[in-house]
């Protein structure tokens, strides 16, 4: 039998069979050529950013992936994905249908980005830009890679602190090799913690008791919670068990003093709202000797001065709406002086040395002050924004930050109190209210006008109060009762500071701030300003006229 070949089929099938062999030979290495596809979007977005000079927008317009890909390589500043992160967080990232990138702020003003011009007719197709939980986690990630690249030690921190609130998403083997490289010392210790705290999920359980040694070294109140829960599992090695016990008391011991001196600092800043609120009643009480109970009446309308100013900004200023309260600080003071003088013309003046009927008839002034305010702005507080450069503060440890804004009132206090220092003890107008104060009499028969001299100081006075209003703006609402809640304390200051006594009022202003602080720890707020007012009658009875008597006599 004579088998004829079929050349033509013979050559299909090897076709076919070189065909498949590149195929399979092909399907091995796709995961190659999707990472070099992946390469390529990353240097095809590093080079749209470089072209359009803006990555936050080029992240909006990007898909997950690419979104992926720009976290794990940010391509522009460390400053700019700051800002992301920021507007993701505040949720104030949004878009259009077209494109167009936008920040919305306070959930009230829409402003275009990157030029920040205020748009007053809102897209119809807004929506917010979101992110899934994969793209938070490396939205954080991605900040803390790019902030441990930077020579600057501050970035490397605040990269470990993103890194610690992260710890179940770390890689022991990065963090190891993170602390060997580190040479800030520092940093190194920061690290020496957060990889303390890794070790100590190892089963070893000598690598557990280095790692415990080395957090009882640590100021976190969650390295304390860790070791409290660690100390009641059952079964505990003795030497583990003795580590973690010392652990335990060491890092309390720290936290406590932390504890102990946010709230000494959260006395100052009140000692230092109190001392502002003192001084103009010091004056006005020395000089004139008149109880003005409309006193707190004139530091509620400082604050509600500021809101006003800041309205007005946000208005017509928008801007420059940051910068407000260099505008409200004067036209706080400027308001509350005036019509400080005001009520010294037409109310008090008619009743001088009646002090009785002066004190009645202050009383309904600020009765008739908070009535107006409701009738103008309401009975509902209103709230003052706090402008963004004073906002956050400095972190001294993680159980301890002191705020911005009431750094800046402490400030602030200072400022005014050496201003007031100078203008009464440098100053011809300062002479003559010394001079009144000590002997009106006197004072009359060398020519000084009194009555001028009354009104101007009250005016101070009631300015200083103005002051004190645009502070408390600063670190709560703002309602028609916000005065009555300090007059009081403002008046014990004076007392306790001696009449008239500027450096007296310092120093029962910090005596009341601080003492009254550390007393709300232990018993409450109630039990704390009863006490104080027990004191405060026992060194009356002791001393009536004041930690510094006045000089002279008083004559009228």
């Amino acid at each position: 039998m004579i088998y004829r070949i079929n050349y033509p089929t013979i050559l299909f099938i090897i076709t076919q069979f070189f065909f498949l062999q590149n195929l399979n030979a092909e399907t091995p290495n796709s995961s190659s050529a999707e990472n070099s596809q992946v390469i390529t979007q990353t240097e095809n977005m590093h080079k749209a950013v470089a072209s359009s000079g803006d990555a936050i927008q080029q992240f909006v317009h990007a898909r997950f992936s690419e979104r992926r890909n720009m976290l794990n390589q940010w391509p522009a500043s460390i400053e700019e994905l700051d800002r992301l992160v920021a507007y993701v967080n505040n949720n104030e990232l949004y878009t259009d249908g077209s494109g167009q990138t936008y920040i919305l702020k306070n959930d009230e003003k829409l402003f275009s980005y990157p030029n920040e011009q205020v748009i007053e007719t809102w897209p119809s197709d807004l929506s917010q830009v979101t992110l899934v939980n994969t793209l938070r986690k490396a939205l954080s990630f991605g900040q803390a890679k790019v902030r441990l690249q930077s020579e600057d030690a501050s970035q490397r921190l605040e990269a470990i602190e993103i890194l610690e609130n992260n710890l179940s998403e770390l890689d022991t083997a990065m963090v190891n090799a993170l602390y060997l490289n580190e040479t800030n010392n520092k940093v190194k210790a920061r690290l020496e913690q957060l990889k303390a705290r890794l070790d100590y999920s190892s089963t070893d359980v000598l690598v557990k008791i280095q790692a415990v040694k080395v957090l009882k070294q640590s100021n976190r109140p969650d390295v304390l919670a860790l070791v409290e829960q660690e100390l009641q599992q059952p079964n505990l090695n003795p030497e583990l068990k003795a580590a973690l016990v010392d652990a335990k008391s060491s890092i309390k011991t720290r936290l406590q003093a932390s504890e102990w001196t946010g709230h000494v600092f959260s006395g100052l800043s009140t000692a230092s709202i109190l001392l502002l609120a003192a001084l103009g009643l010091a004056i006005t009480y020395g000089l004139l000797g008149v109880i003005n109970m409309a006193h707190g009446e004139l530091i509620m309308i400082g604050a509600y001065t500021t809101y006003v100013v800041q309205s007005l900004f946000k208005t017509h200023f928008s801007g420059y709406v940051d910068w407000y309260l260099i505008a409200a600080i004067p036209a706080a003071f400027v308001v509350s002086a005036l019509i400080g003088m005001l009520i010294e013309r037409t109310v008090i003046r008619p009743l001088y040395g009646r002090q009785l009927e002066t004190l009645l008839a202050t009383f309904g002034v600020s009765l008739i002050l908070m009535q107006l305010v409701r009738m103008i702005f309401g009975a509902q507080n209103v709230e003052v924004s706090n402008i963004s450069w004073l906002s956050g503060g400095i972190s001294i440890t993680p159980s301890l930050m002191l705020p911005y804004n009431r750094i800046a009132i402490i400030v602030f206090t200072v400022a005014v109190f050496l201003f007031l220092v100078y203008l009464l003890n440098k100053t011809r107008f300062g002479l003559f209210v010394r001079a009144v104060t000590q002997n009106r009499q006197m004072a009359r028969a060398v020519g000084i006008r009194s009555s001028r001299i009354d009104m101007l100081a009250f005016g101070l006075g009631s300015g200083l109060a103005g002051l004190a209003g645009c502070a408390l703006a600063q670190v709560g609402n703002v309602g028609p009762d916000l005065g009555q809640n300090y007059i009081i304390d403002a008046f014990l200051v004076v007392v306790i500071g001696g009449v008239g006594q500027v450096w007296g009022a310092v120093l029962a202003a910090l005596g009341l701030g601080i003492s009254g602080t550390v007393l709300e720890i232990g018993m409450g707020a109630v039990l704390a300003k009863i006490i104080l007012l027990v004191l405060v009658i026992l060194f009356i009875q002791k001393r009536p006229q004041g930690l510094f008597a006045i000089k002279g006599r008083f004559v009228e």
